[in-house]
């Protein structure tokens, strides 16, 4: 009884002694970088990103060793891995970083962020096209994607100007500012010849404007949001169509989608091989790393294409465990928003979490032929160092969030 005794009264001196020096180290930390954020992040949304990064980039790996033997200079089939590795080691030393900032520093450098933004955006349709588009600023060692970076900083720019006036949101002026924004960052993207970006900018932009109240300011808003927003993507299909001169890139892959006997060896070769894959897939796949399609047939089954050999090698039974993957840190994602301290976390947090649901989904639909071929990636998947380190970023802003969550914390 007594060792007992003692054992226990040793344990609290211990533990009594490393909170003391975890006050401390927060006192001091506060005092050297006033904005460190102290509380426990969100455990389930955290266990939800690393497995979601840990399983894609074994499949990024899985689908992407035969495309990079064959396709790059180097012909090392750990090419695109290597890459993506250092771009997940950098975003989740980033993310960590990130989640231990108050997160109100960023409505602090929401002005910033959006010049950067725009001058980037300029300065990559200044620089010469790849393949026809213009997306990426070349820096040597590696290349940066404005259009992921805009993703966020939309996302930031709007929830800074609703929260600021949440009052505003019944004015027709104030929504239409908030409106302009977005058709800033639309025509932008549009520029760049960048379809993918435009639709989820786009996408992003109504969603935040939904979650912002005008649905309680105006039942009528959402449907007509929503109505509208399919309204414009028709009527920017059909134009594309009518009048292929206007974006010749777009042209090509709208052509493609409607009409599937159109180029089958060109412009719907992807797509086909795309859709033979899901299906060679069955319920149970035919093994890890075992895709056929990924045999050049596929092109670049890295990228946006990835869940076509996820499909495959996994089947029907893993393709469904992911998307629940993704629904399980959507909906945490969702709690963390409905439990944020303020307005502002709160709508933080539902545009991060809307943009990851709006790349499934969108992407989901594009390797089903579902829509047409846009290239938006998968997220935690999809091969990309910016796209990634951007993504990791912005979850550890979700968890800075989280540790002031009125929730409980597991």
């Amino acid at each position: 009884m007594e060792k007992t005794f003692d054992k226990q009264n040793i344990t609290a001196t211990k533990k009594r002694k490393r909170q003391r020096g975890e006050k401390r180290f927060s006192r001091r930390l506060s005092g050297w970088f006033p904005y460190a954020k102290k509380g426990k992040i969100d455990m389930p949304f955290f266990i939800m990103v690393m497995a979601l990064l840990t399983v894609g980039l074994i499949m990024m790996f899985s689908a992407s060793f035969v495309s990079a033997l064959y396709n790059t200079q180097s012909h090392d089939s750990l090419y695109y891995i290597k890459r993506q590795l250092i771009f997940a080691v950098a975003g989740v030393v980033g993310m960590f970083i990130v989640s231990a900032i108050d997160y109100k520093l960023i409505r602090k450098l929401t002005l910033p962020l959006l010049g950067v933004t725009l001058a980037l955006l300029v300065i990559v349709r200044l620089l010469r096209p790849v393949d026809g588009v213009y997306r990426w600023i070349n820096l040597g060692m590696f290349t940066i994607q404005p259009s992921e970076i805009a993703k966020f900083t939309i996302i930031a720019v709007l929830t800074h100007l609703i929260a600021l006036h949440p009052d505003r949101m019944n004015s027709f002026k104030y929504i239409a500012v908030l409106g302009g924004i977005i058709a800033i960052f639309v025509v932008m993207l549009m520029l760049e010849k960048h379809l993918s970006g435009t639709i989820l900018i786009f996408a992003i932009g109504l969603c935040m404007l939904y979650a912002g109240g005008i649905w309680n300011k105006h039942k009528w808003a959402a449907p007509a949001i929503m109505l509208t927003g399919i309204a414009v993507l028709a009527f920017l299909i059909f134009i594309i169509y009518k009048h292929p001169e206007i974006n010749e890139h777009a042209f090509i892959r709208v052509k493609s989608w409607l009409d599937k006997d159109y180029d089958p060896l060109g412009a719907r070769w992807q797509t086909n091989n795309s859709l033979y894959a899901i299906g060679s897939g069955g319920l149970l796949g035919s093994g890890l790393g075992q895709s056929m399609q990924k045999y050049l047939y596929v092109s670049e089954p890295q990228n946006d294409f990835i869940f076509a050999i996820v499909c495959e090698e996994l089947g029907f039974i893993g393709a469904v465990l992911i998307l629940g993957a993704f629904c399980m840190l959507i909906v945490r994602g969702v709690m963390i928003a409905r439990s944020a301290k303020n307005s502002y976390g709160s709508l933080l947090t539902m545009g991060i979490v809307f943009q990851v649901g709006i790349q499934v989904i969108l992407n989901v639909a594009v390797v089903t032929d579902t829509i047409p071929n846009t290239g938006i990636s998968l997220p935690f998947f999809s091969y990309g160092g910016t796209s990634l380190l951007m993504l990791l970023l912005e979850m550890g802003v979700v968890l800075s969030i989280s540790r002031t969550a009125r929730m409980e914390k597991l």
